[in-house]
């Protein structure tokens, strides 16, 4: 098959995957009588972490660590330059809950000790995949004990009430369920395969096709799910939802991904100043600045429109 048909089969598949994966793993967890709080964490943020978790599992078991780390990388920096600029162009975004603050700062966290482990030999060992995800349950134990943040989360209570109108039966739930996994398996099996034959095709690095074509295209689902929120008004979530995606892509897929296979870094993503580790560092400070003051920041257009030029200004450079 075309490299190009495989390229697009494989992006609709994780999307398509991914969002089954996560009506369906809420229903099952809605039949266990496990809570929205813990639904809207848990479940939903892991589903929607999914077609990133496949992708960067699939190419380091292909040899492909660059992919799984500029996979990640390339998805923090368009979360916030991309989508969260696209975003506040529509509609200017404002802050109205402090804790987003502490998900900053996880997210700052997490970030600068996925630079302080790839500087270790290069390498993103097993035990530090093990310390990111210890972390993640940390992380995750706040945001349960969070319940002025959570109770803005309506994504489980959304999905219940749409599944239970359709009066599925848990068979055939289970059944879309498996069929989900399966399509981000095979997903991810032929966006990998794809992007490195094309990438080889026009003597571009993995590191380069995965932080452009494989990061944008599993950026698509936040973008969407951002532009959900912040068309009701809900601009607290859709910050929330970057800031989020962000925290989980380094301590959940990374942590994974280590954990299963220790990952080869790159050293051109470690490069002061132009290393794309840093251009995902300065965005994330930037976005801090914009957000100010603490309490009722905003991010109006020409925030928006000056993220999105940093990002295409990023691309040129790196292309």
């Amino acid at each position: 098959m075309n490299d190009y048909l495989l390229l697009i089969l494989g992006f609709a598949l994780l999307f398509g995957s991914g969002h089954y994966l996560v009506h369906s793993s809420v229903l099952i967890a809605k039949r266990f009588r496990i809570s929205d709080m813990v639904i809207g964490i848990t479940v939903v943020a892991f589903g929607t972490s999914a077609p990133e978790l496949f992708v960067s599992l699939k190419a380091v078991f292909a040899g492909s660590a660059d992919i799984s780390i500029s996979n990640v990388i390339g998805s923090n920096i368009a979360n916030i330059a991309l989508v969260l600029g696209f975003v506040a162009i529509i509609y200017p975004l404002r802050v109205k809950k402090p804790s987003l603050w502490i998900d900053w700062g996880v997210m700052m966290i997490a970030s600068i000790l996925l630079y302080l482990f790839g500087l270790n030999n290069e390498i993103l060992n097993r035990w530090e995949g093990i310390i990111f995800l210890i972390l993640l349950g940390l992380y995750m134990s706040w945001l349960l004990y969070d319940t002025q943040r959570v109770k803005n989360i309506k994504v489980g209570e959304k999905i219940e009430a749409e599944l239970k109108s359709k009066q599925m039966a848990l068979p055939l739930v289970l059944g879309i369920f498996v069929l989900s996994v399966a399509g981000l398996y095979w997903g991810s099996d032929f966006l990998v395969t794809s992007a490195k034959s094309i990438a080889l095709s026009f003597g571009i690095s993995e590191r380069v096709v995965g932080i452009t074509v494989i990061a944008f295209g599993t950026s698509v689902p936040e973008l969407v799910t951002s532009l959900i929120a912040a068309f009701k008004e809900n601009t607290d979530i859709s910050i929330g939802n970057i800031i989020g995606s962000n925290i989980f892509n380094i301590f959940a897929i990374l942590g994974i991904t280590a954990t299963v296979k220790p990952l080869n870094v790159n050293s051109k993503f470690l490069i002061f100043p132009a290393g794309d580790y840093f251009w995902m560092m300065g965005i994330a400070l930037l976005l801090f600045l914009m957000l100010l003051p603490l309490k009722n920041g905003v991010i109006r257009r020409w925030k928006g429109a000056l993220l999105v030029i940093l990002y295409i200004i990023y691309i040129y450079f790196l292309l």
